[in-house]
This record gives C-alpha cells, structure tokens and sequence, in this order.
C-alpha cells in the first residue's frame, strides 16, 4: 500500500459524540481500515458499535481474536481485551492492564505503529488522564501521522493534552475536521517515506500487551526499578526509560503512567483513610459502651481512664473525618473512566 489506510483512534469520556462526527464523515468507499478503542468495564455491554453503525455504511464490528483485516471495515475493541494488529490479523490481546483499563488505548497504537509503520494514522479524542499518548508517540516515532481533538472542543481535555506534551502531533483539529483529515492521509503516498526503525522496547510492549510472557529481566531491558508498587498488583514497579509521559511497568506487566499512578494513589489514600475512620469510631462505640458499664459497676477510676479514652478516640475520628473531606475537594482521580454509551440500538443508514 502505497497510503496511510490504518486508522487508530482512542478516546474516554466525552469521546462518544466527536466519535460520532468523525465515523459520520467517512465515505461508504472509504479506503482504510479503522480500529477504535475506548475505556469500558470488564463486563459492559457492547453498545458503541451499534451507536457508531448508525452513523456509517461501513461495517461496525468487535472482532473476534484472529479476524483477518480488512478495508472498509471499523474494528471497536471489546471488553477486557486489549485491541491489537499483528502479521494483517486482529489480536484481543489477554494481556495485563494499562493505565487501569482493558482495552487500553496505547496496546493499540504501539501494535499499529510496529505492523504497519507510516501507514498509521493515530487519532486521540477526549477523555481523562493520560492513556494514549505513549500510543501516539510510538506511531509518530515509526512514521505515522498524528492527530489529536481540538483541546478546547473536548469534554475532557487531559489525553489531547497529555499526547501533544508527548509526540510531535501533526494536527489538532475540531471532531468535525478530523474525518476530512484523515482522507487527506489516505490520498497522499506515505511508500516513498523511509521505513523508521521502530523504538527500543517497542516490539516487547506490544508481545506484553498481547499476553506474551513477562519476568524481571525482560522488564528491566526497558525499565529500572522505581520505589512505588503497582496499584492493580502491588508488585514493584519500574520506570520506562527514554519516553514521554512518564510510565512504570511492573513485573508482571501492569502498566501505567505518573498521572494515572497518582491518581490510583489518590484513591488507596481515601480508602485507607475510611478503613481508619470506621475503626476509631468502632473504637470510640467500644469504650463509650465500656465506659458505661464502669459507672453501672461503680468503678470510678476505670470510669476516668474509658472517658479520657473516649475523647482521645472521637477527636481522632473527627481529624479522619476532616481530611477525608478535604481529600474528596482536591482533585479527583478516575485512573480508567469508563465511557458510558446511550442504551438504543442503531441501524444503517
């Protein structure tokens, strides 16, 4: 093939409607292929790919592991598995989660970028965090092109953002601008461009997402050890050398950027924070009751001890209390925000 005819596009929340628009603006004829992969739950219904046939004559399907790929068709990743290209087939790979999420958006792209190299265009829309954009910067690293939404037309601005921090992206573009865009890639000649060696790790990325074997030393060929634990697992987590947005793997495979990472962070703290504030008003229920039965017994002393005790326990719960609500104020972390899709079902046009 002589043009860019492999569509990758990743969003979250806020990416149904640009998601809509863009399939809108794609010709019956249209010669490529498309592969969607957005953030839902492990057992969510499949609902975006009718909401996207009725927007296309273009065949919407979740592929099953080993489909061969075909132009003119719009490939939607299915829960729990990650979206993947390998050898002209489709890949669901089992494969540990990234940024929290299976499908996870980067799986895609990095398969992408190493099967088909220029061909590639990489579209990131709206959604939270950061998942993606290490997708986006493998396919500009191995001579694709790169298109990210318009920051200020999305929902959630984070991953546009977050992919033109990390890759050189040729364009950021309204949702209504995007199909166009990628038309104009689909009729301009990308064979004449020189094939690019594929980044250090690239391809042991894609094998780990694919559900490919994972150790310590096949880890640290990309990575060193870091001081935090993986939020999914616990495991030790390393840091991804030499690429942008910040990441860290673990040893079993998990991985997921700094803000992600934080973001899980964010929560543990809540909840250890609520695990703590439940026990100490347990606590102070315990020695409230003990405290009464020292009076009924008439021992006074034990009455003064339980009483002390008692307050030394329900100013504690009261400090939980207070940070817990300031925790809540600050900013909120959703490490995979799952889309949510309306319940109807579509027709063709």
């Amino acid at each position: 093939m002589d043009s860019r005819d492999v569509i990758v596009i990743g969003g979250s929340a806020g990416s149904t409607a640009p998601l809509k628009t863009l399939i809108a603006g794609l010709p019956a004829e249209f010669p490529g292929t498309v592969f969607i992969v957005t953030h839902v739950p492990r057992h969510g219904l499949r609902l975006l790919g009718q909401v996207l046939q009725g927007q296309t004559q273009l065949e919407v399907s979740y592929p099953q592991d080993g489909d061969p790929v075909l132009a003119g068709r719009i490939y939607v990743g299915p829960p729990d598995r990650h979206l993947m290209v390998r050898s002209g087939r489709i890949v669901l790979g089992g494969g540990p989660k990234e940024n929290m999420a299976r499908p996870a958006i980067d799986p895609l792209f990095r398969s992408a970028a190493l099967e088909y190299g220029p061909r590639v265009v990489g579209v990131i829309l709206s959604g939270l965090l950061n998942d993606g954009a290490s997708g986006l910067a493998a396919v500009k690293q191995c001579g694709g092109y790169a298109i990210v939404q318009d920051s200020e037309e999305a929902e959630a601005p984070d991953m546009p953002q977050a992919a033109l921090a990390a890759a050189a992206v040729d364009r950021a573009a309204r949702s209504s601008e995007i199909a166009e865009l990628i038309l104009a890639q689909t009729r301009e000649g990308s064979a004449a461009r020189a094939h690019v060696a594929p980044p250090p790790g690239l391809r042991l990325e894609v094998e780990i997402a694919a559900g490919g074997y994972v150790s310590t030393p096949k880890t640290a060929m990309i990575a060193k050890p870091a001081t935090f634990v993986c939020p999914d697992c616990n495991g030790v987590l390393s840091e991804v050398e030499g690429e942008l947005p910040l990441r860290y793997r673990c040893q079993i495979g998990h991985a997921v950027t700094g803000e992600v990472l934080e973001a899980a962070k964010h929560e543990q703290m809540e909840v250890a924070l609520r695990t703590a504030m439940r026990v100490m008003e347990e606590r102070a229920t315990l020695v409230a009751r003990l405290l009464q039965a020292a009076h009924d017994a008439g021992r006074s002393h034990a009455a003064q001890l339980y009483a002390d005790r008692l307050g030394e326990y329900r100013a504690q719960a009261k400090i939980l209390r207070e940070t817990i609500l300031d925790l809540m104020n600050s900013e909120p972390s959703n490490a995979a925000a799952a889309q949510d899709f309306p319940p109807y079902r579509a027709t063709k046009r």
